[in-house]
Formats: structure tokens, sequence, C-alpha cells
């Protein structure tokens, strides 16, 4: 299990500040959502953990320093499944899937058979194999939003970071993919860290939260004590009931007005 951590994370793009002091400690084996509305600053705060967007301030995977890993270390140690990838179209989806395993294979090297392993099984989890062989252009939304899961995956890391992992998903494979990522993250140890739009959702899966207003940290801390009604009122302009269902976790309903 690997802890994540941030301290004092900005982030300035285009000469506008995005993020602005945020901190974060995730203990290994445990998921943390981050919600907010749109524009807070949830995607960039994924993307400066995973290290695709600049930052100041300090990432740190178990205390070590982000900065201080070679490309390919991190990448054995973090996984990152980006909301909106650019997917080229006439890669088969075993392929793209495959590339996951990049940082195990030697340089100027091919893959092995426990590379080729573990992506079939990865794709067989998310019922993605009987599309091994057809070419990410022909695939659906929903469909290419599990195969950028599957390369995650498929990189075996101890930490996982997936951005909005359940957008054009149908409501089944919704529940499939949280469901197949909280028992890999229960089998495994693995440490989770999504952005999450569906609140309730994300209360059903999440150990923790945290709320992204303005690129700063509004609360953070259980689901339950993020989920207000109060709290979701002030930075999300909307009015609602939340309930607290048999298993202790909140649900978010609208109200009308």
């Amino acid at each position: 299990m690997s802890d994540v951590s941030a301290r004092d994370l900005s982030v300035v793009l285009d000469g506008r500040t995005v993020l602005s002091g945020v901190g974060l400690q995730v203990r290994g084996g445990d998921w943390l959502a981050v919600i907010g509305a749109n524009g807070a600053g949830k995607s960039t705060l994924l993307k400066a953990v995973a290290g695709v967007l600049p930052y100041s301030g300090e990432v740190l995977i178990d205390g070590t320093p982000v900065r201080r890993l070679k490309p390919r270390e991190r990448a054995r140690l973090l996984a990152y499944a980006p909301q909106s990838p650019a997917l080229p179209a006439d890669m088969t989806v075993f392929d793209y899937a495959l590339l996951g395993r990049t940082p195990y294979i030697p340089y100027l090297g091919r893959e092995s058979r426990h590379d080729r392993d573990v992506t079939a099984s990865v794709l067989d989890r998310l019922d993605l194999a009987p599309f091994a062989d057809r070419t990410l252009g022909h695939l659906s939304g929903g469909e290419r939003q599990r195969v950028v899961l599957a390369r995650a995956l498929a990189q075996q890391a101890p930490v996982l970071l997936l951005d909005e992992p359940t957008t054009a998903l149908d409501l089944g494979h919704q529940q499939q993919v949280l469901e197949l990522v909280d028992r890999l993250r229960l089998a495994d140890g693995l440490t989770v860290v999504t952005t999450l739009h569906d609140l309730s959702v994300a209360g059903q899966y999440a150990d923790s939260m945290m709320l992204i207003s303005g690129g700063r940290v509004a609360a953070s801390g259980a689901p339950a004590d993020v989920l207000t009604e109060k709290l979701i009122d002030t930075h999300f302009g909307a009015r609602v009931r939340v309930a607290t269902g048999p298993d202790g976790r909140p649900g978010v309903h609208l109200e009308r007005p």
C-alpha cells in the first residue's frame, strides 16, 4: 500500500491560478473522492498529482517527492486515467491497453507473455475481451472510457488516479467499473483517487472526500462530513436532501423548488 500526499499544491495556467495551496493526504489502500462544481479545479488537481501539469508545492508517494522519480519509476507507482484522452483511431483495444505495461518493458524490447496475460485479464474484467481486436475509432463513448481504464489497470501501479471514470457509461457499466475498482483496491491494497460528478456515487464508494471550490479546499473528511445540505447548497447552488442509508453512507437527493 502506498500513501499519497500533497502540500501547498498550486497550479497556474495561462496566467490564471487554477489551484491554490491545496493539501491532501490519502492513506495506503483508501479511496479519496474529489468533488466540486464544473471548473472548480478537480481535473487539474489529478493532473498535477499525476505529473501531467507543472505545479508548485510538493506531491509525495510514501514520503518520496514525485519530482525525484524518473518517469518509468513514477509510472510503476502511479497510474492515471484521464477523462478525455486522445485515442489513436487505428489502434486496437488490446494494443492500447497493453501500453499500460510500458514501464515494465525494456528499452528497445518487446512485451513479455506476462504483459500480454495481464492485459488480457484486465480486458476480461472490464467486459472488453470481445472488443480486443477492434480499433478504437469503432468504439462507443462508453467502450472508449472502459479502454482508458483498462490501460491504467494494466499498469498495476499501487496508486490509481481516475478522472471521472464513469463518464459516458450506462448505469450497469458504471456499477461494474466502480465495483471492479473497489475489489481491486481491497484485494491489492490500491490507493485510489477519483473525481466524480455524482455525489451519491462518491458517497457510496469513497472512504474520504474533498470538496474543491474556486481552486481551494472547501471541505474534507468522511463522506458524511462533506456531503451536507449546507455545503452542497453553497458550492453547487443546488437544493438537496441528504439521507443516511442503512450502511451509514450518505445519499444525495435533489429537492424540487
